[in-house]
């Protein structure tokens, strides 16, 4: 092990006192560093890289120790990974493993043999990388995907330069060429360690890094600071350098995010050809960097080296060219849809360029990661998360093809060391220094039978998880439960209301239930147009377009001592009631228009519409005035955007409309009694139980009631409905349809 020195772009985040309290507990301590060495994305990536530590147990049978590995399970992420995460395999029956092995042609029948391996009641799955650890011969082992390692693994002097590296810092770092990750690449790096006494470590060609150590820390530390070396001789070279990427083409945009928000919608409705997708935006300085400059689209039909980086990013992403100084937006947005065509078309090539008739089917051809120059990076998936995590992975790949570019030095020949063979050498793809795996590896790995296994394990998708949700009002009452429901039922969802503080609240409620990246909120004004066009853009911004918009605010104005309403509270009424809606609708069209989706909307009536009332005439009509304007949406927006409403019968609890004076009022209107010592919530519980009394069921209205009928409507099961209000009432015969 080498001599261990303070680091200089990596921090020590190991805490002794914290590391203490696991003495005797291998697995804690295991756990321990793998949330440490997951805690970075510049040494491995979400979901990316696997360690392991060889145990001691007491065998459930015999009770006497046996020899054990521990290893994280398939599909887990370093950063979050719990004990309960680790694959625990008996070590002798993975070295029997060797005996039964047939060759490489045969190599993934050996996974089968993992489950049979399993340690105990444990159950986690095993992942393709556990013959890695088990065959090397070290108790503690790291296979990470730092980006300065893999810029190394995919120079075309690669090799070279990792030997430069080991004078420079007096280091034993070991060359493997690339072989696809399995039982094979098992027995190469086995044979390398033997080949080699003394090595502290291999880079894998194309892939990533393996290092170990005798205890916990000491294989923590040898990771940290081999990364950090790394880093710094990668930096060192790209200090020299005059220029990225062959230099900047194009320039970043100032008003690039206002830029991305217009396109967004277009964007996502092309890309959701197969099934919708959830967006996320990245502008930092690295994607700008790449995205505007030479050789960005040649860099990025290559696409990425390392398989954890293209399982995420597909095999390339799609370069959307665009001029910014010549070009408008318009320009951009008419380039989508060919250029989605062309790549579509170019990926069904490539699929079948490589499928075998034991391969699994063709997922989707869009392209999960898309550059345009001037704006920067936007990835997409099923969700948020996976849209973000898309943008991450390719932001490494980006890093990757810097440190390509900082060492290229301009003597490069045939045979690339990332071949293990010298015929398979043109097999790689290269431009300048970056070299890119052959796409019949790339395919191997995309579309292995095992990956496609790993994803049949997944849970299946809620009924919303694909789907953006705008609900105005989401601070209280209805709203609340409508959000709520939905976000139980996985969608993502901006709250907006006048009430900023409540419709924080609420997304707090909603982070606690699902997560905080499926939710934000921002104030709203029904009454203005331009507050509701921010909402709008603000919802494109976090999640890329709009599926559902629910609209359950409104406005009970309450009249003066003489019983009447000013002129001002007229107009206000009907503003926020009628022509609020009118404004929603009129300033989210163009999402729609865009995004060429499905889509629906719900906005919220009264009984009151069809019942009249004294003293409530500026609410009732303005009800009864939204109602028609329900059926006159349904008809201008469809048939993409189904229009319907629901009316409900007075809803007290949780409701705005009912403040404490107000529910007094009523009370003694009604002659009901009460006392002044009694909480708000119940005054509003005598007060329901009255109002429940005129309808035939004679049960309360509660939020809750109405928000089932809303997210119905607003929901795929309601695909053939629009155009009307539906009676949330509990039976109030005076309402019943005229």
């Amino acid at each position: 092990m080498p001599e261990i020195k303070e680091t200089t772009h990596l921090k020590d985040l190991w805490n002794k006192a914290k590391a203490q309290t696991m003495v005797g507990d291998q697995l804690a301590l295991l756990r321990y560093r793998s949330n440490l060495l997951g805690a970075d994305l510049r040494i491995t990536n979400f979901g990316g890289g696997n360690t392991s530590s060889k145990l001691e147990l007491p065998d459930p049978f015999t009770g006497r120790p046996v020899r054990v590995l521990a290893v994280k399970g398939s599909g887990g992420d370093l950063g979050s990974i719990t004990e309960a995460g680790f694959a625990l395999l008996y070590r002798d029956r993975l070295e029997q493993l060797k005996e039964l092995y047939r060759g490489e042609q045969y190599e993934d029948e050996m996974v089968r043999y993992y489950p049979l391996a399993a340690f105990g009641e444990n159950r986690v799955a095993a992942s393709i990388d556990t013959p890695l650890h088990a065959f090397l011969p070290f108790a503690h082992v790291d296979h990470l995907h730092p980006d300065w390692a893999i810029a190394l693994a995919a120079s075309a002097n690669g090799k070279r330069k990792l030997e430069e590296f080991n004078r420079e810092f007096d280091r034993k770092i070991v060359w493997v060429p690339w072989q696809r990750p399995g039982f094979e690449l098992a027995l190469l790096i086995e044979r390398a360690v033997q080949d080699n006494p003394g090595t502290e470590g291999l880079v894998l060609g194309g892939h990533g890094l393996f290092t170990w150590g005798t205890t916990q820390r000491d294989c923590y530390l040898n990771s940290i600071h081999t990364i950090d070396q790394m880093g710094e001789f990668i930096l060192k070279h790209q200090s020299r350098k005059n220029s990225l990427f062959g230099g900047v083409e194009y320039g970043s945009v100032q008003d690039r995010k206002n830029i991305a928000t217009q396109i967004l919608p277009a964007l996502r409705g092309v890309l959701s050809s197969n099934r919708r997708v959830v967006a996320h935006y990245a502008d930092d300085e690295d994607a700008l960097t790449f995205a505007g400059s030479q050789w960005a689209k040649d860099l990025s039909t290559l696409g990425t080296s390392c398989p954890d980086h293209f399982l995420r990013t597909r095999v390339c992403p799609l370069f959307l060219p665009w001029d910014p100084a010549k070009e408008d937006v318009a320009a951009l947005k008419a380039r989508i849809q060919p250029e989605v065509v062309a790549y579509r078309a170019a990926y069904k090539k490539y699929y079948e360029a490589w499928a075998s008739s034991d391969s699994p089917k063709l997922r989707d051809s869009n392209p999960s990661a898309v550059l345009v120059p001037g704006l920067g990076l936007f990835g997409f998936g099923k969700n948020k998360k996976e849209a973000r995590i898309t943008t991450e992975f390719f932001i490494n790949a980006i890093h990757v093809m810097a440190g390509a570019n900082a060492l290229e030095d301009g003597n490069v020949s045939h045979p690339l060391p990332q071949a293990r063979h010298a015929e398979q050498s043109q097999q790689f793809t290269q431009f300048h220094n970056y070299v890119a795996l052959p796409r019949s590896e790339a395919f191997r790995i995309e579309y292995w039978a095992l990956e496609e296994a790993k994803l049949q394990r997944m849970p299946a998708e809620a009924e919303f998880s694909r789907k953006i949700a705008l609900v105005i009002g989401g601070a209280s009452g209805i709203g609340r439960e409508v959000t709520l429901l939905l976000a139980g039922k996985g969608a993502h969802i901006v709250i907006a209301d006048f009430d900023r503080d409540g419709a924080k609240r609420v997304a707090d409620e909603v982070a606690a239930l699902a997560s905080a990246e499926v939710v934000a909120h921002v104030a709203v004004d029904l009454g203005s147009s331009a507050s509701l066009s921010d909402a709008c853009k603000f919802a494109i911004s976090q999640f890329g377009g709009l599926d559902v918009i629910v609209n359950t605010a409104a406005i009970y104005p309450v009249p003066g001592a003489d019983g009447e309403l000013s002129d001002a509270q007229w107009a206000q009424a009907f503003l926020v009631n009628v022509t609020g809606n009118y404004l929603l609708a009129r300033q989210t069209a163009w999402v729609f228009k865009d995004q060429g989706l499905s889509a629906a909307m719900v906005l919220t009536g009264s009984a009151n519409a069809v019942v009249p009332k004294k003293g409530s005439e500026a609410y009732d009509t303005s009800k009864a005035a939204l109602n028609h304007l329900i059926r006159e949406l349904s008809i201008k927006l469809g048939p993409r955007v189904r229009v319907n409403g629901i009316a409900p019968a007075t809803v007290v609890a949780g409701s705005t409309m009912f403040p404490r004076d107000r529910v007094m009022q009523s009370l003694e209107k009604y002659k009901i009694s009460f006392s002044d010592s009694e909480s708000t919530e119940e005054l509003r519980g005598k007060l329901a139980d009255f109002y429940a009394q005129r309808a035939l069921t004679k049960q309360r209205i509660l939020p809750q009631d109405c928000a089932a009928a809303v997210v119905w409507l607003a929901s795929d099961q309601s695909a053939k409905t629009t155009g009307h209000v539906i009676p949330v009432d509990g039976g109030l015969s005076e309402a019943f349809l005229r």
